[in-house]
């Protein structure tokens, strides 16, 4: 499957995401790095089996062995971290004073630049709404360089697969209830 198998999927009453899917593969602000990786870790934080079989099947060539294993550790390591730090945002107290005691060894050697693994982790962190993760990761990729636009760019892209999977699984799910 790829992303015009993807993009057939997608319900009439979803066609600007099928738009903003055609228009965002062929984003140019991003390196071909940056956008294929951006694509995968958004497809595997959305969860959804067929978006990530059609974003893999097109993306995943593109990327070295190595960068498609950092992007698969990006959004792995992120959903463990999200989840983490969003309850500490959202809880306060001490438990910001806490040292986490998780494992992350995979973010200060994630086997490609680390301003990609950066965005890459950005973008999951948009899917899974975690707030102190986007400041963070937001913060880092400015800091090595990247512009609003790129930023911009990643966060579009995880926000438009993101709504492909729902709509995909809604209609998945529609269509196993009797009429």
């Amino acid at each position: 499957m790829s992303i015009d198998a993807l993009k057939a999927r997608i319900p009439d009453y979803a066609k600007d995401l099928k738009l903003n899917l055609g228009s965002l593969a062929n984003e140019t602000v991003l390196s071909p790095q940056q956008l294929a990786g951006t694509f995968i870790v958004s497809a595997l934080a959305s969860r959804n089996a067929t978006v990530i079989v059609s974003i893999l099947a097109e993306f995943g060539p593109k990327l070295s062995a190595e960068a498609l294993t950092a992007a698969k550790s990006a959004a792995a390591i992120m959903g463990m971290n999200n989840i983490y730090y969003r309850f500490v945002h959202l809880a306060g107290g001490d438990y910001a004073n806490l040292p986490a005691r998780l494992r992350m060894n995979v973010i200060g050697k994630p086997g490609v630049d680390k301003v990609d693994f950066e965005l890459w982790s950005l973008a999951v962190s948009a899917i899974n709404g975690c707030g102190m993760c986007i400041e963070s990761h937001e913060k880092t990729v400015r800091a090595h360089g990247l512009t609003t636009e790129q930023v911009q760019a990643a966060v579009r892209i995880a926000s438009v697969v993101h709504a492909v999977a729902v709509a995909i699984e809604s209609e998945d799910a529609m269509a196993t209830q009797p009429a």
